[in-house]
């Protein structure tokens, strides 16, 4: 049976125990600790559902779980059928295997010959505009799977889901609660865009803004009321998987597409760099796990920028701790909250820690990849020329992937493949 192992203590628990959100040896003074999924590798195969909770099924670690707790198979596929129906009556679209090919005009402005190029996920139609749903959709089918099994301990009068966040995971989190009537608590800071906070307020989600109060520790505010409301009884709907471990489980969907597509459909050599934009950390996290159970693994470049760059000042401390392999027992010694958070358009990746730092170091550390920071042109370039170029309309946040191509490109010969994901609509 799959079950969860902690980095940092290797604490272990099985996948049949639900609400395992945390390591088990987690405390509000330790928070140190980052389950990993522990999964035998199988080929991985599509069943050629358009929707990829449907088409990976037999891998995602909420089914399994579902199954131990006693719902059959055809319960476990009408139960996606059913969630994803009324997701996108609420959204406007369900959860959809998302375009991704070569873009042609973008790797010919920069430069690569006709062998190599840029290919190009575009998640600025999927559900809520980003990839951020389909982390929360794996916790959302674990919540309602163990409510229709009995397991939850509440009864009528559910819990309200809690995230920390004032971007795409906000919406995400939001347009999810909304299509299952969960009520939502969303902790934002007080300078949100007010567009996104209005089209919380649309989506009937409880907006709580939050200062900075005297007695906070370092860290962002919005994560400290957050796991204040999780102590007090709501259930952690977060896309970090510190806070939630099971976010990094449909998660992984990105990374399966991406490398059933390459098999299927791209001939030539594999592709050769997979830029991903970093902010908690659980995107590149999980598309690494995904391209890592394909046995396709391309060398992983974590991309922050000059605004706040926690991850990247990791990598270059882990050296004195004996290497990026040894950091998990050094947690305190390398990574911790970025003192003095800048301005970035690309504001969705600012988060001050990253909170899933060891599975990406890990995955970077394994496959010879390394962090890029991006300068604040890097990423106005990156946003300019992605859009100009693609005909996606993605936002700054979402093409930072390629700020982080922009950076390094000079270290990039012209015949490799690149895979950047633009995620994150421009609003």
């Amino acid at each position: 049976m799959s079950h969860w192992r902690c980095a940092v203590c290797g604490a272990e628990t099985p996948i049949d125990q639900p609400f395992t959100w945390r390591c088990p040896s987690a405390t509000d003074a330790d928070r140190h600790h980052a389950p990993q999924l522990v999964q035998a590798i199988a080929p991985l195969r599509s069943n050629g559902a358009d929707n990829p909770f449907l088409a990976f099924r037999q891998y995602l670690a909420w089914d399994e779980f579902a199954a131990s707790a006693g719902l059959d198979e055809g319960s476990r596929i009408a139960l996606v059928t059913e969630l994803d129906a009324a997701v996108a009556e609420v959204s406007g679209t369900g959860f959809v295997t998302t375009p991704f090919h070569r873009a042609d005009a973008l790797s010919d402005a920069l430069g690569f010959h006709v062998d190599g190029g840029v290919w190009v996920k575009d998640e600025t139609h999927h559900v809520a505009g980003s990839h951020k749903a389909r982390h929360l959709f794996g916790i959302l089918l674990h919540l309602v799977a163990a409510e229709r099994t009995g397991l939850a301990p509440w009864g009528a009068e559910r819990p309200p889901l809690a995230i920390a966040s004032c971007g795409n995971a906000a919406l995400a989190a939001s347009t999810l609660a909304a299509a299952v009537h969960w009520p939502i608590r969303v902790f934002v800071p007080v300078d949100a865009n007010p567009t996104v906070v209005q089209l919380l307020h649309d989506l009937a989600a409880e907006v709580v803004t939050c200062p900075r109060l005297a007695g906070d520790p370092p860290g962002d505010p919005c994560v400290h009321r957050f796991r204040e409301a999780v102590t007090a009884g709501a259930v952690p709907f977060s896309v970090q998987g510190t806070e939630n471990a099971w976010c990094l489980d449909g998660g992984r969907t990105i990374g399966w597409e991406m490398a059933r597509h390459m098999e299927e459909s791209v001939e030539g050599p594999p592709f050769d760099r997979l830029f991903v934009q970093v902010g908690g950390g659980a995107f590149a996290a999980s598309v690494g796990a995904g391209f890592r159970m394909s046995g396709i693994t391309p060398r992983l470049h974590a991309v922050q920028t000059h605004a706040c760059a926690p991850l990247s000042r990791a990598w270059e401390l882990a050296d004195s701790v004996g290497g990026p392999r040894h950091v998990a027992e050094h947690w305190g010694d390398v990574m911790w909250p970025w003192e003095h958070v800048g301005h970035s358009a690309a504001d969705g990746i600012l988060d001050d820690e990253t909170y899933d730092w060891l599975p990406v170091v890990r995955t970077m550390a394994d496959g010879h990849g390394s962090p890029v920071v991006a300068s604040e042109d890097d990423v106005v370039r990156a946003n300019e020329l992605g859009r100009r170029t693609t005909g996606i309309d993605a936002s700054a946040t979402g093409t930072a992937g390629l700020a982080g191509l922009l950076a390094v490109r000079d270290h990039v010969a012209d015949d490799e493949r690149v895979v950047v994901i633009f995620s994150g609509v421009r609003r």
